[in-house]
């Protein structure tokens, strides 16, 4: 399987892609091509074009939640002749905001069906040979976040957001589980123990994505201990991590730098 990252807040010198908060993946595994969120605007499309990446080939769409630095892009997702799959949880499209300012997505379930098929679920789902969106994740570990993240628009009314639609994806090689995350806002933790239970492997060979760590708690260096444990040949924290949190974890399992336009064989 090969990943490549189309979105990112983090572009290398000489390397001309353009970046932005945001998170956007392409994940080829035989014939499937699979996007994998689409940052805030049209960046990832704009990089794919410089990639030579044609994202008409993309055979299916699938969110990680419903923020809209991993749902923006979906109004510049180039037109194509049949509905492709978009993959989602149930309550990825409700309305949501960070006080007075929207952070949902700017495109609302309704519209995205008459583009795609969409497929709002929230249990796992199989988007080809090895790879499988979990869909919701169960919250199992004690010191991960709890605590919401705004509010979301449910049941006719605004309630505390605990974003139940965060998600990641999955890819099961002969090595073992490559975890691919947008934000990891249900924790990396809870989002790695669910991956080996929907799989039933137990060995981490790699996890690339936003790590939702934005400052130093007692839940980093417990997260630190959690990973060292899982012995993952590959760790890459990018996005929505910080720069003390990643230093924290390359302590104890080395980290390895990714940008706009690096790709993986996985």
């Amino acid at each position: 399987m090969k990943l490549t990252i189309l979105t990112d807040n983090t572009t290398r010198i000489d390397r001309y892609y353009l970046g932005e908060p945001g998170a956007s993946y392409y994940l080829e595994d035989g014939d499937a091509r699979i996007l994998f969120d689409t940052g805030y605007s049209d960046v990832y499309r704009r990089n794919a074009e410089k990639l030579g990446i044609d994202l008409a080939a993309v055979t299916a769409v699938a969110l990680s939640h419903g923020h809209n630095d991993h749902t923006g892009g979906l109004r510049y997702f180039p037109e194509t002749e049949e509905k492709l799959p978009l993959v989602a949880h149930p309550a990825a499209f409700e309305p949501k905001r960070y006080g007075e300012t929207a952070i949902g997505s700017p495109l609302e379930a309704e519209e995205l069906a008459q583009r795609f098929a969409l497929r709002l679920t929230a249990e796992p789902v199989q988007l080809s040979e090895h790879i499988m969106w979990l869909g919701q994740v169960p919250r199992t570990v004690p010191f991960e976040n709890r605590s919401p993240i705004g509010e979301h628009f449910a049941d006719g009314a605004w309630q505390p957001d605990f974003l139940m639609d965060d998600t990641a994806l999955v890819y099961r090689g002969a090595e073992g589980l490559w975890i691919i995350t947008g934000c990891s806002h249900v924790g990396i933790c809870n989002i790695t123990e669910y991956a080996k239970r929907v799989t039933g492997e137990e060995r981490i060979c790699g996890i690339i994505g936003g790590f939702h760590l934005l400052k130093m708690t007692s839940r980093v260096g417990k997260t630190v201990e959690y990973l060292k444990a899982q012995h993952p040949a590959h760790l890459c924290p990018c996005h929505c991590t910080c720069f003390h949190a990643r230093a924290a974890i390359h302590a104890a399992v080395p980290v390895e730098e990714v940008c706009v336009g690096d790709t993986m064989e996985l």
